[in-house]
């Protein structure tokens, strides 16, 4: 597989700005608040909308228009605030608007199984019967994340990750982060620190 390059020049908050990204890499965007980063990721994800300037994905330009084209093109990201259902399963949050159906009613038993397989190839062990609200912060984290692998996530952008975290908590987010860059995850992690 080719490289996965995106570049930005041009933008206000941007002015400059050359990044680089490719498959099976780990790049952190550092910097204090309101250096940009947070418009760079929403620039990335399809959130905001460019000025000017070019971005690429596999070698191709691109354009996003919206969040959801962005996941399309496979990059997703996991923001500070955990964005999923805190009163729904864990399989729920996992499948939301994508629940698996049989005979046009929902799958309990194959959402709960794709889940299991999904945490499996993960190494996470998290009930997928479990509500996410009685989940640790780390625990719901983790299941942000794999929602957003289960996207089809190529380019996993994390926003402020361990900001909620105590430290085994972060030992076991950089664990999956290392065995995500080992499978050729692209992850941008962006921190204030």
């Amino acid at each position: 597989m080719e490289g996965i390059v995106k570049r930005f020049a041009g933008a206000p908050a941007l002015d400059g700005v050359d990044f680089e990204l490719r498959a099976g890499e780990i790049h952190a965007l550092v910097g204090e608040n309101g250096a940009g980063k947070s418009t760079l990721v929403k620039i990335m994800t399809g959130a905001y909308h460019r000025d000017a300037g070019a971005m690429w994905l596999e070698g191709e330009p691109v354009h996003f228009d919206t969040p959801a084209h962005a996941q399309a093109a496979g990059i997703v990201a996991v923001h500070q605030e955990i964005q999923l259902l805190r009163y729904r399963t864990v399989a729920e949050n996992i499948h939301l608007g994508r629940e698996p159906r049989r005979w046009g009613v929902i799958d309990w038993t194959r959402m709960r199984r794709d889940t299991e397989l999904l945490f499996a190839g993960l190494g996470l062990e998290i009930d997928p019967d479990a509500t996410l609200g009685v989940l640790s912060t780390a625990q719901q984290q983790m299941v942000a994340i794999a929602r957003g692998l289960s996207l089809g996530a190529t380019v996993l952008i994390l926003d402020e990750p361990t900001s909620s975290l105590a430290e085994r908590e972060v030992a076991i987010l950089y664990d999956l982060l290392r065995r995500l860059r080992a499978e050729g995850t692209a992850i941008v992690y962006i921190s204030h620190r």
